[in-house]
């Protein structure tokens, strides 16, 4: 029996995709944005625990290094915006060990762009724009909320104080038991083993959902807020309960970046996972001065499994991994 050579998706998905990035690049062409290259191979990678990642040896004699697949391109395009760029845009490639499923292939195409002198409200309105622009008005008024209040609409725990005994009472009490040995006593894997359980499938129905101001133990590469202790200024986007985009009001400060990329080191070395260096051409952007800016991931495979109505992300997808 020979392989299935035959795509996976089908030719009329393939036409919607390639309508999609187009209307994206008229969409940033018409406001003046430069879409750019960035490396997919590289020196350094991110330290979230949360990512897994690939990595490839470069054979450039007489040694051979370590080069790693960039699970985003944001470090990269931070280096460019600091050059001066202005305001950037990229369509590209980004990968992510471990992930496959419904929702996630490990190899995926990710839309980034940053805003210089945008605040994360403007961002969101950008957002929004882009978004209703996309599906032509097929979907109801967006809604925007902050973490905060959603987190204790549907928990009623606060999100911004951790309680361990509150948290795993509330858990027994609705079904998921195995959250205390999964989340331990880390706060941020709480919030989002209960996040993801509890509230993101409420949200977004037939409309775009901007979730703000995020707990500040989950973003690593947000700026403060600026009027909400214990906050960064990080949004994430859903629509029918499906999380299609992450963004932040991007943190500037050299130090505190280094503080906080050495923090996730430990932790990954705490939990046995693989520590890259951090990324020292990042820091050394952002100390030569990051300007002031607002900045977004959407993955375009989930935007498009949403924006016609299918169900799997194989179904959007020439050659998944499967078929790769």
């Amino acid at each position: 029996m020979t392989e299935n050579w035959q795509p996976a998706c089908s030719l009329e998905s393939l036409r919607q995709r390639a309508r999609l990035l187009s209307e994206i690049r008229a969409f940033f062409a018409e406001r003046g944005v430069l879409e750019v290259e960035t490396p997919l191979l590289c020196h350094a990678i991110g330290t979230d625990p949360q990512l897994d990642f690939f990595t490839t040896l470069y054979g450039k004699p007489p040694v051979q290094e370590n080069l790693f697949l960039q699970t985003s391109p944001e470090f990269a395009m931070k280096r460019l915006l600091a050059a001066g760029s202005g305001s950037i845009y990229q369509i590209c490639k980004a990968f992510r060990n471990g992930e496959a499923g419904r929702y996630h292939n490990p190899e995926f195409t990710l839309l980034e762009w940053y805003r210089v002198g945008f605040s994360l409200s403007q961002l969101m309105d950008e957002v929004d724009e882009l978004i209703s622009q996309l599906f032509a008005g097929r979907l109801k008024p967006s809604q925007r909320h902050t973490y905060q209040a959603l987190f204790e609409q549907h928990t009623g725990l606060d999100p911004l104080a951790f309680s361990y005994p509150d948290y795993c009472a509330y858990a027994n009490a609705n079904g998921l038991p195995e959250a205390a040995a999964l989340c331990g006593h880390d706060h941020a894997l709480w919030l989002d083993f209960l996040f993801s359980h509890q509230v993101q499938p409420h949200l977004g129905n037939n409309a775009l959902c901007l979730v703000h101001n995020y707990p500040a133990c989950q973003s690593s590469l947000a700026r403060l807020s600026q009027d909400q202790p214990n906050t960064t200024e990080r949004v994430e986007l859903f629509i029918n309960g499906i999380e299609l985009g992450n963004g932040y009001f991007e943190l500037s400060d050299a130090l505190e970046q280094e503080s906080r990329f050495d923090r996730e080191i430990k932790v990954r070395e705490q939990l046995g996972l693989p520590t890259p260096a951090k990324d020292k051409r990042l820091i050394a952007a952002l100390d030569a001065g990051l300007p002031d800016c607002a900045g977004i991931a959407i993955g375009l495979d989930r935007l498009l499994m949403v924006l016609v109505s299918l169900d799997h992300i194989d179904e959007v997808l020439a050659f998944p991994i499967g078929r790769a």
